[in-house]
């Protein structure tokens, strides 16, 4: 499969500036942006940024633009494992078919908000674009645990063990596409900013998965980058919501941060530890201030990932069980297994 001349690291910086200005567009939005009369939040299972009352061709226009980018960006991530499978340093051409096309739709997206306005919100629950982005979340942490381990740097044995996380390195692909294109059409392009750092976050996943086979794709301080940016996104929107979470969710992925994702960046025991200590400050800071009351929402967030690591690697570890069973049944002997490319070298990403 042939390169282009550019360099992925320069394509990443491009793309990241292209995010950047979309997401200022999309704020600029705000003065234009005819919006429905929305109906008043009716709490947590409640999405207020759609129509008070639901319009099939506005639905079936959005959900066939849905269609078309996720079934394409499938495509294209396909393509690459079966012709390309081969890491570069430069873009692969499909890697640069994958951002136009991703652009295309960021773009489309942006005209239909402002034309129909409503987004997969009128059908779909809330819950399900959450849970989407948590597991992928969770994913990441499974997958990573053979490079930089589970819990201060050391490896923890999951179900299904080696080969349930190979699976998941070599098929993550699919998953991350889906959880990003399906977030990505959820949600109107609104101007709020939960919605503006939101969608920052989605465009930059985009690229990360419009990058796949490239050294980009890999590079451990961009991939915590993404990790860590649901810290941001999480502290913003609970900070805006009425039941003020945003301690919870802030200083939760801080504490995923200090226990598992800072020991895969290669940094000095004494960056670590300071690094831990200053969390540690600020969470007493935090607690002098406002109350010990805060402490007991702390591990909720890593408590429900890691418990989540475990059980996604089970759910895995039982269906590739049932697939080799049923595989059994079908031949009378073991079919060979699938070729896992060998990527200890690389870490593996968002």
């Amino acid at each position: 499969m042939k390169v282009t001349d550019l360099r992925a690291s320069r394509a990443l910086l491009g793309a990241i500036a292209a995010g950047l200005l979309m997401t200022g567009l999309i704020a600029v939005s705000t003065t234009w942006l005819a919006r429905p009369d929305l109906l008043p939040d009716a709490g947590s299972s409640w999405y207020v940024w759609q129509r008070p009352e639901r319009s099939t061709m506005i639905m079936a226009g959005v959900w066939a633009l849905y269609a078309l980018h996720q079934l394409g960006f499938w495509a294209l991530i396909w393509y690459g494992q079966q012709r390309v499978r081969k890491y570069s340093d430069r873009l692969h051409v499909v890697n640069a078919v994958a951002l136009a096309f991703n652009l295309v739709f960021v773009l489309l997206h942006f005209a239909q908000t402002q034309l129909w306005y409503d987004a997969l919100a009128q059908d779909v629950s809330i819950w399900s674009s959450q849970f989407s982005v948590i597991i992928l979340l969770v994913w990441v942490l499974l997958m990573e645990n053979d490079r930089r381990g589970l819990f201060f740097g050391k490896k923890v044995p999951t179900p299904g063990g080696v080969g349930v996380r190979a699976w998941a390195r070599k098929y993550h692909g699919y998953y991350f596409a889906w959880a990003a294109v399906y977030t990505f059409w959820y949600h109107p392009m609104e101007t709020t900013t939960g919605h503006l750092i939101g969608f920052l976050y989605m465009f930059l996943i985009l690229v990360q998965g419009s990058l796949f086979l490239t050294r980009a794709h890999v590079n451990r301080w961009w991939t915590v980058t993404l990790e860590v940016m649901v810290l941001f996104h999480g502290a913003i929107v609970a900070l805006n919501s009425p039941k003020q979470l945003w301690f919870q969710f802030g200083w939760g992925f801080a504490t995923i941060f200090v226990i598992t994702q800072m020991h895969g960046l290669g940094l000095p025991r004494w960056t670590r530890w300071l690094i831990g200590l200053t969390y540690v400050g600020s969470v007493g800071l935090v607690v002098s201030l406002l109350g010990t009351s805060k402490l007991a929402t702390l591990p909720r967030v890593p408590a429900a990932e890691y418990a989540g690591v475990f059980i996604l690697a089970a759910i895995f570890a039982i269906g590739l069980w049932i697939a080799r069973l049923a595989g059994s049944r079908r031949t009378p002997r073991d079919a060979p297994a699938g070729d896992v490319p060998d990527r200890s070298d690389d870490q593996v990403t968002v």
